[in-house]
Order: C-alpha cells, then structure tokens, then sequence
C-alpha cells in the first residue's frame, strides 16, 4: 500500500485555529437549552422509468409498496422527504408514460377515465394511505406536478365554425419560423373528462372543460393524420404575419397572411431579435430560448395566458395540498413553463401551505436541465414570488461535471481532475448550482431521466458512482436526492443492478452496495462546520466538525489506482482510534488533532469516531476491521 506520507505534524501553534472548526460545546460553555441539530434532510426519488405497479386488486401496487417499504426507509437511510412519481390520471393505461403522459390533473386514480379506474401507481385508496403512513413517520411526500401539458383529448376540436383550429406547422429547431401558411387543423383538444363529470359525480372539485383555446401548440393534425410541432394561432385574417413594425425594413406580406419568399429568406438571415412575431396568440416568451423559443415540450402544450387556465390549476394546488396534505411539488419540465405562472404557481402553494401547516414552507423543486448555471439563476430569480420563498431546482451542471469526471477516467486523459467537480476555473459557465446557490440546489447522481436508454442518459463510470454520491451526501451544501433504480437496481432492456457494489469481503462473488450505508452516513455523522482538502487532482477530503449534539466525519475521494491518504486535522476525537465505515480500516489520531485517512483507488472513505453513537449499526457492528 502507498499513500502520500503528510509532513511532521506542525506546532500546536501552527493549527487550524478553533473558529474554523467549531468544537462540541463543553462543561460550562454548555448553554443550558442548547437547540437541537436538526436531521439532515434527504430526498428519495421513489421510482425508475421501468418500475413496475401491479393492479391494485392484487394488492402489490407501487403505493402498497413503498407504503410498507417507508419504515425501513426512514430507519435505516433516514429518508425526511419521498419523491413520488406523477399520479395523476394518465393515457396510456400499460404505464410506460409513467404519469408524464397527463390527462386530468383532478383524478388521482378514483374515477373510470382512460380505460381503467387506477393510475399505473395505485388506486387514491392506496395514495392516501401511504400518505398517512408518511404523516405518521414524519416524511414529507413531494409530488410530481406535469403542469406543461396534457395528452389525450377526448375529441376533436373543430372550433367555432365547425372548420378548424388556426395553426402553423413550426421549425423543431427553431419554434418561431413557421413551415407553411396559416392552416386550420383538426386537434384532439377538447377534454370532457367524462368519467369524472357526470351526475354520479355531484360535487366535482372542478367542472372546467378545456379546448383548444386553452392551449399553445399540438403534435398531431387529425386531419391530415400526421405528427408536427403545430402552433396554435389566431385568426391570420384578423391577425396577419409578418407585423412589418416588428422588422428593421417593411417586408411585404401575402393578402392569405402567408409568407412570400422573400419573408421566409429574411427569417432565415435576420438575427432572431429581429425576426417578425405573428401577433395574437402563440408561443409564451418568458421561458427558455433554445430552439428559438422552447414553450413547446411534448403533447399538446397549455397556455397560461387564458385566466381560467390559470385559476383552475392555482386551485389544483390548493387542493392537493389541503385534502391529501402533500409537503411540496416536483415541477416538471420547468424551462418549458410561463415563468410568469410559475411564480404565481409557487406563490399561492406556499401560501397554501403556510396556512395549513402552521406557517411551514412547502418544498419546491423545479426540473430544469442546462449545462449553463446562469441559465438556472436566471429561472430561480423569474419564479421567486418573494425573497422569504425558497425555490430549488435539480443541479444539472454538478450531474454534468460528474460525467465529465467519469468520461476522463475511463478515457485515461489526464484532464481528470476532482478539484473541478465544483468549478472548473477553465469553464466557469458550467460551475454548479450548489457552489453559487447552495441553498436551492438539490444535487443528484442519476434519476429516471438520465438513466440508460432514456432522453438525458448521462453515463458515470459505475465504479465511480461511490464517489459522486459520497459527494452530495456528506457535504454541508445542498439537498441530495438519492435515485431508487440507484438504490434498488433498475428493469427493462438496460437493467442494472444496485450503485455502488463492492465485494462482500467472504471470499465468494457476492457485493453489497454501499450507497444505503452512504444514507446512513449522512444521517448520523454529517454534521458542523466543513473544511476542504482540495488540493490534488485524484484525490479530495474534507472534514465536518460535528454540533454540539451531532457527530462530524472525515471523507476522502480518490480516483487513482491504489491505496493513497490524506492528512487531516479534527476537533473532537484527538486521541482517538477512528473507523471508515466502508472499508472497515481503523487509524489513530494523534493528540494534536491530527490523522491520515486512507481510501483505496477509485473509492471513497468515510471515517468517524469509532466510539461515536450509531457506529454499531453499521455492517457487523464494524467487528473484524482491518489493521490500523
């Protein structure tokens, strides 16, 4: 075994003086009620895109599932916040949308509607059950709100003359050059929901019905029986294009409100700026701007300017949180949404929730995948409702810099660098949120998205995984959400099995994984103020100091290929043998506060007082650890 051996211990004089690292308060320093540390929060995403959800008549759906699974969740990973999956009244009724292909907000898997009575996760029987369970344990359940779109209508909308619905057929790459002249198209628009509003239903919690007025854009025209991206428009004889005020020069239109040729050669040529905007209906423009204007996602997009649009899924959030007593919402596809109705969204859940959980904030979590750090900045500033109302989003460039991370070793570049996992000094338009922002950053390895086979696959070396998660999970800043196919193993064509396997150490083929003793981890020993060891390319550490009523650790990352070291000092625990929880190696620190801690390649150590309260839970009690 090789390390890097430290120099001789400094001086007492030259230590790291005590107000960078807090110690436990002791004897008469003691305040007489100290407030307790409260337990780190943890988020746990409750599926994968192949999760399977048998019927609820045997019993075994996923609701039922997690429902009995919590407890254990709870104890022995100290889970404080469960993601669940859209549970909603979807389309497809074999669940491979898994609740993104919404269809009615309003059923939560209580009324006939789309071929059965369930969602693919369970009758609201069973929701609200292990909702309860959730309240019992203290968990915050956060559910995932689709709010960009719906699919499905139930007929199709020929609008008000029996003729159509105006449209445009639009670029996919660019949402504002428009393909044909205005067209009028038959669009399933029109939502009844019938299973839902008829008289056997007398008090429905909402009787609106939607149309096409209620709606930006399509992917399908009934009429010509095709796919497109569709922009749903006004009138072109009472709205025409191109609006010769909007371009630098009058450029001619057509008396149909098409474009003549040399309109189409000016879109094409002018900066995007300057390009001519149909007037009337269209596209929002506070959202992102890739793709010329990326309003449009998937389905049929909504639109949030119609004000009943607005006020009915204002009331949807109050209603899911006062009659099922959810703690927060998932927004998903976030940077596809009016920022405008996100705000106002935001603003009435918190409010909302203030008022029925004794002026506690609800937890929000917007998706909103960029490389570009400013691009989230510039999400969270247009969605904050007020400065005392915290927004998160999901932390896309640290998962970015993960990948990079993994890409570089397993190419063997000698780019690879642990030092830029936060910031690259060559790169800073890719710094994480969690270095800038740490507070509305929620980190995370992988979820349904980024796993294989999916739209955002971002591939990590598995054996570095240990690495990425002992990152977000042990570290001050950030919420970490921990991915269930990461915890569990993932099904379908690309299944694997759990993260972060080892050798059991018996001498046979079997692993365990050690992302459940990660969890642990963080739970009991991830406390108090942090200090880095940033310093080398292939290997970080840092340590946290621990509260007065918590315990700190020491953690070190390594991506070389053999057993290495770095030398720490730590506050409590002079003296003191100290144990790593993984790979059950014991070291002495020395009376000055100082110790090596030791990691083998391409892995994570995580060392603790080995008489710290907890250690005992972990794998045999930490029994038959190796030499010292």
């Amino acid at each position: 075994m090789a390390y890097n051996r430290p120099p001789p211990p400094p001086p007492p004089s030259s230590r790291p003086p005590q107000s960078q690292h807090p110690s436990p308060y002791q004897g008469s320093d003691r305040p007489p009620h100290p407030p307790p540390t409260p337990a780190n929060t943890l988020l746990l995403q409750s599926f994968e895109w192949h999760t399977p959800s048998p019927h609820p008549t045997t019993g075994q759906s996923h609701y039922v599932h997690l429902t009995n699974l919590l407890p254990s969740l709870v104890e022995n990973l100290g889970i404080t916040h469960l993601w669940l999956p859209p549970g909603c009244k979807a389309n497809d009724p074999s669940g491979r949308g898994n609740g993104y292909d919404c269809y009615d907000l309003w059923d939560l898997g209580e009324f006939d509607q789309k071929w059965r009575r369930e969602t693919k996760w369970g009758s609201k029987e069973e929701l609200m059950v292990l909702l309860e369970k959730a309240r019992e344990l203290r968990v915050e359940v956060i559910w995932d709100a689709v709010l960009g779109h719906k699919t499905a209508g139930d007929e199709i909308d020929l609008g008000e003359d029996g003729s159509g619905v105006w449209a445009v057929e639009v670029d996919g790459n660019d949402r504002h050059h428009e393909l044909c002249p205005p067209k009028e198209i038959h669009p399933w628009l029109k939502f009844n929901f019938p299973g839902r509003l008829n008289p056997s239903n007398s008090n429905p919690a909402s009787t609106f019905q939607w149309n096409a007025t209620h709606f930006s854009g399509v992917d399908w025209c009934d009429r010509e029986k095709r796919n497109a991206i569709f922009k749903l428009i006004s009138d072109p004889a009472t709205h025409p294009r191109p609006n010769p005020s909007q371009l630098p020069f009058p450029i001619p239109g057509r008396a149909d409100g098409g474009l003549n040729r040399f309109v189409r050669f000016a879109e094409k040529v002018l900066p995007r700026g300057k390009q001519a905007r149909r007037p009337g209906r269209g596209w929002a423009e506070d959202v992102d701007q890739s793709n010329g204007n990326n309003n449009y996602l998937m389905f049929s997009s909504i639109d949030y300017t119609h004000p009943t649009v607005r006020s009915d899924t204002l009331s949807w959030s109050r209603w899911m949180i006062t009659t099922t007593g959810i703690s927060g919402f998932r927004l998903d596809a976030a940077q596809h949404i009016s920022r405008s109705f996100l705000r106002d969204f935001i603003a009435t859940s918190v409010s909302t929730h203030r008022d029925h959980h004794a002026g506690k904030d609800p937890f929000i979590v917007a998706e909103v995948w960029t490389p570009e750090v400013a691009n989230q900045n510039t999400f969270l500033d247009g969605v904050t409702p007020s400065p005392d109302v915290l927004v998160r989003v999901f932390d896309t460039p640290l998962l970015n810099n993960f990948a990079r991370i993994s890409a570089d070793v397993v190419s063997s570049s000698p780019n690879a660098d642990l030092r830029t996992i936060l910031l690259n000094p060559s790169d800073p338009a890719h710094a994480s949120l969690v270095s800038l922002r740490p507070t509305q950053a929620v980190t995370f390895v992988a979820n349904h998205d980024t796993q294989a086979g999916q739209s955002m696959e971002t591939p990590i070396s598995p054996d570095l995984k240990v690495l990425f998660y002992a990152f977000i999970l042990l570290r001050k800043e950030g919420t970490p959400c921990v991915f269930w196919g990461d915890l569990y193993g993932t099904q379908g064509p690309h299944g694997v099995g759990p993260a972060c396997q080892v050798p059991t150490g018996d001498g046979g083929r079997s692993t365990r994984s050690l992302l459940p003793t990660l969890c642990l981890a963080r739970n009991l020993f991830a406390y108090g103020e942090q200090r880095d060891y940033f310093d080398e390319s292939g290997c970080i550490a840092w340590t946290r100091a621990g509260t007065w009523d918590r315990e700190g650790c020491c953690v070190v990352l390594s991506l070389g290929g053999r057993w290495t070291g770095k030398r720490m000092w730590v506050e409590r625990g002079r003296g003191e043998r100290w144990v790593d929880l993984l790979s059950r190696r014991r070291v002495s620190v020395g009376a000055d506060g100082w110790g090596v801690f030791e990691v083998k390649g391409r892995g994570a150590g995580v060392w603790v007082r080995e008489g710290a309260e907890g250690v005992t839970r972990f794998a045999g009690g930490l029994e038959g650890m190796g030499r010292e």
